[in-house]
């Protein structure tokens, strides 16, 4: 997977982009929980009351209060609040003098609300007091001594001290619900503007966070679908260029899947990578911290499902990752037997074979459903432990938050803020976990692509390509050429020399098997020569650009291969600006307008794959068509006339000799009847010249021309 991480730097811009709506996204995930709580402690318990500073106050309530402060407490007291009859909160305080003011004011609000309320502490100091009837501890208190304010205030501090946080909180907030209904505020209007403020920032945060998953998966979508473009086409540019060594090293049906199934294992990976794989840490990582601000003595069950989770994982891996890396070449082993069925389809039929390829096909298909089921199986057992972990986590939480709560030192809305922060956390790693079922697949899909694009070509361009001289046309000549197939102990072709000039017919004839179709396939470079040289216009191929080799032949194979589209576009494949006038004298010459002119679209007639609903004659003289189209300076015909009856092959001979006539015409041809007026033809055997002439001259010296001459023709054709 690494090594095709260079196909993302084109979508470097849109990459950076997911990483930050990513980061926004958990953002708003992670502050959820926090809004949550906040509605349930301070919106429901508390009334909509934040804290223990109070927004305003009455002045004999200040009063009261800067009895139980130091000096400094009592200056930072009012020098927050604007002093009047109501003492009013000032909007220049700041959050962390506000956070300073409410310690301030913890220890005197507790002794106010303590001396307030009848209470035992009240009784203590009117019994050591001694007051009289109808005085009330605050306003003797004001009234003490120093000595006794200090000691009163010291025994408030000393019990406070023992207190949680959450219970200090909650008395302060008490005192202020307390001022507020004295001072004849409305506490439910308060508070439903508390939940409505609240709410509505929780709301637009959970609208922003889906903003930014919407929008990392559309880029997401996007970078995957570019990067899956990126590699298609470097696999098929790479593959256009393989010779058939390559090809018989991948096969046909291998490179397909590569080209498709294989690259969109990739792009799902992409797609759902971005979007949960890089999420995940973001998500987990700040869930953490977030935990350990809410409540660090129960990370420990976080802990636990943490490794559960991982334990599920690593058993995963173990049991599912070799079946993953099967599972490709289970479907490469589908591809191939479907495609030879459908291929070889007549010939199935011809020989009432259907069973024996029914039996191969499901032999295969077995196989990929076996081990696709197995893999399945591994992902059922998934889902059902994570939510057991998960369940299990949040009813350890809230059994042990009971206890927190019912001693006071956690809120219940610390607890469900603290549950759903466990679940983000355990989310993070059940995401983890599903990217792990894709990311063996994607692995293995991306080894085998890599692997095809790694390959480098047996036959490739040269460094510094030499071009023919321009008043050089039309020459073909085989130096002392040998040549034997990749891996093969044996050479097809031994020493084979010829020279071919501008506008000469040079045919080749032979046994089968003896090098013909070969030799000519080592001219447009299907294959390098092993020994000796090939040259074109006097350069040698392997020295020539092959586009520019290419460019100066007309190539028609031994098995005729058209594209779907039309006749038109088949016939001017070889050069497209190729005027309608030229198509259809490249078809007449071909002898193809007759069957072309009878169809009621004629050459706008649709042609469908691989030519399959034209007949073997037609296909083959629309190839003859395609290559005379092109206007080359070399003609090469490897056993193109084969399914042409004997009349049409001499009319389509003779056109093509008068057309072009200063075109060099190279014919691989199995009857005589097809080469007899070359100006020169090459009789193979075993890979060898057997003999070089004309027809009349090889009859007299050529024994191998000999035996195939009369094996072809009767003693009158002979004699004549």
């Amino acid at each position: 997977m690494i090594k095709l991480a260079k196909y993302l730097k084109s979508s470097a811009g849109f990459v950076l982009l997911i990483f930050v709506m990513l980061f926004l996204q958990a953002y708003c995930d992670l502050s959820l929980p926090d809004y949550t709580s906040r509605i349930i402690n301070v919106g429901i318990q508390q009334r909509g009351i934040e804290d223990g500073v109070p927004e305003k106050l009455r002045a004999e309530t200040a009063d009261k209060l800067l009895l139980f402060m130091d000096e400094d407490q009592a200056v930072l007291f009012r020098d927050s609040y604007e002093q009047d009859d109501v003492w009013e909160l000032k909007d220049s305080v700041k959050e962390d003098e506000r956070t300073a003011l409410a310690g301030a004011l913890g220890t005197a609000e507790m002794a106010y609300m303590a001396f307030s309320d009848g209470g035992e502490a009240a009784e203590a100091v009117e019994t050591q007091m001694q007051l009289s009837e109808g005085v009330s501890v605050l306003e003797a208190l004001s009234q003490a001594p120093e000595a006794v304010l200090k000691q009163v205030t010291e025994q408030v501090a000393s019990q406070t001290e023992g207190m949680s946080d959450t219970m200090l909180n909650q008395s302060a907030v008490l005192f202020v619900q307390q001022e507020y209904e004295a001072m004849g505020e409305d506490m439910d209007q308060l508070q439903i503007s508390y939940l409505l403020r609240v709410g509505g920032a929780m709301i637009l945060l959970a609208l922003l966070g889906m903003a930014a998953s919407v929008s990392t998966t559309f880029f997401a979508a996007r970078v995957a679908a570019k990067v899956a473009h990126d590699l298609r086409n470097d696999v098929y540019r790479k593959v256009i260029g393989f010779t058939s060594a390559e090809f018989n090293k991948f096969s046909t049906a291998s490179l397909i899947t590569r080209s498709t199934n294989d690259v969109q294992q990739i792009q799902m990976l992409l797609a759902m990578g971005f979007r949960m794989l890089l999420y995940a840490p973001i998500l987990g990582i700040g869930g953490v911290l977030k935990v350990v601000q809410t409540d660090v003595s129960m990370s420990w069950i976080i802990a636990l499902a943490v490794a559960a989770i991982l334990v599920v994982i690593l058993v995963l891996f173990k049991v599912a990752m070799p079946r993953f890396t099967k599972l490709q070449t289970l479907i490469d082993r589908l591809n191939l037997v479907t495609r030879e069925m459908l291929t070889g389809i007549m010939v199935t039929r011809a020989f009432n074979t259907e069973k024996h390829e029914e039996e191969r096909f499901e032999n295969a298909n077995r196989d990929l459903t076996k081990t696709n089921l197995f893999v399945n199986r591994c992902m059922t057992f998934m889902m059902p432990i994570m939510m057991l972990v998960m369940n299990g986590a949040s009813v350890l939480i809230v059994y042990n938050g009971s206890y927190a709560v019912d001693n006071g030192s956690m809120q219940v809305g610390d607890m469900m803020a603290f549950i759903q922060y466990a679940m983000q956390i355990i989310m993070a790693f059940l995401m983890i976990t599903m990217m792990s079922v894709m990311i063996p697949r994607a692995n293995v899909a991306a080894n085998r692509i890599h692997e095809v694009l790694k390959t480098e070509p047996m036959i490739h361009d040269p460094e510094n390509p030499v071009s023919p001289e321009k008043s050089v046309k039309g020459e073909v000549e085989f130096d002392h050429v040998s040549f034997a197939y990749p891996g093969a102990d044996e050479r097809v072709l031994e020493d084979i020399s010829f020279k071919a000039k501008k506008g000469q017919t040079i045919a080749f004839i032979g046994s089968t098997g003896c090098g013909k179709s070969t030799l000519i396939n080592l001219i447009p470079r299907f294959y390098d020569v092993t020994e000796g040289a090939v040259r074109v216009d006097g350069v040698d191929v392997r020295d020539m650009a092959k586009q520019d080799l290419c460019s100066r032949l007309g190539y028609v194979p031994q098995k005729s291969v058209l594209f779907s589209g039309t006749i038109d576009s088949n016939i001017r494949y070889g050069r497209m600006n190729a005027s309608s006038e030229e198509v259809e004298k490249a078809a007449q010459i071909a002898q193809a307008a007759d069957f072309i002119e009878e169809k009621d679209e004629k050459y706008d007639s649709p042609i469908a794959q691989g030519g399959s609903n034209v007949s073997g004659g037609q296909k083959q003289r629309l190839s003859i068509a395609r290559a005379i189209a092109k206007k080359p300076e070399i003609l090469i015909f490897d056993d193109s006339f084969s399914a042409l009856d004997y009349k049409t092959d001499v009319a389509v001979r003779r056109a093509i000799k008068q057309a072009t006539g200063d075109t060099t015409t190279l014919i691989v041809a199995q009857r005589i009847s097809t080469i007899i007026h070359a100006d020169q033809i090459i009789v193979l055997d075993e890979g060898r010249i057997a003999g070089k002439g004309t027809h009349e001259e090889l009859m007299k010296s050529c024994e191998v021309y000999q035996q195939i001459a009369k094996s072809q023709l009767s003693e009158e054709e002979l004699a004549g």
